[in-house]
């Protein structure tokens, strides 16, 4: 379904943040806004960036393009912001994986190269990551401070 700034997934998502009270916050949806992998970039999730920014977010986790993809923290017009979320590609569960087409703003690591899952440990004063590859190697690990509301 196509969203727009009223579209019911948007309501919807409105009322949630508005009655979140804890940390982190983290979004999961099919296709990413942008990525390096084949598949283009989307700007149907537009409006769901926006809100999450604005409520402040620390996560949003995608799939479709079949690759992995760590991103800096950034504003939905994809200027590098502390503040707003960390978007993961995981499209890395079994299909044939894909190469990279472009080098994307913001993209912090990327690999094209290995099936594997994310696994996230979410804390009220932080996140961590690790992207772990189906022969048990861990590829790609960080942690990131959670900024309180209204910070």
């Amino acid at each position: 379904m196509e969203q727009d700034a009223h579209s019911p997934q948007l309501q919807w998502l409105r009322q949630d943040l508005a009655a979140r009270r804890f940390k982190p916050i983290l979004a999961i949806w099919h296709r990413p806004r942008w990525g390096s992998g084949a598949h283009r970039d989307s700007k149907k999730p537009r409006w769901f960036w926006n809100e999450l920014y604005a409520a402040r977010a620390e996560l949003i986790l995608n799939g479709h393009a079949h690759h992995y993809e760590r991103f800096a923290p950034q504003r939905p017009d994809q200027i590098p912001d502390p503040h707003g979320p960390r978007m993961f590609i995981v499209g890395t569960g079994g299909r044939r994986l894909t190469g990279r087409t472009k080098d994307t703003a913001n993209s912090e690591y990327a690999r094209f190269d290995k099936f594997g899952i994310l696994k996230l440990t979410l804390r009220s004063d932080s996140y961590r990551w690790e992207f772990l590859s189906t022969d048990d190697r861990t590829i790609d690990t960080g942690e990131q401070p959670i900024n309180p509301r209204g910070a």
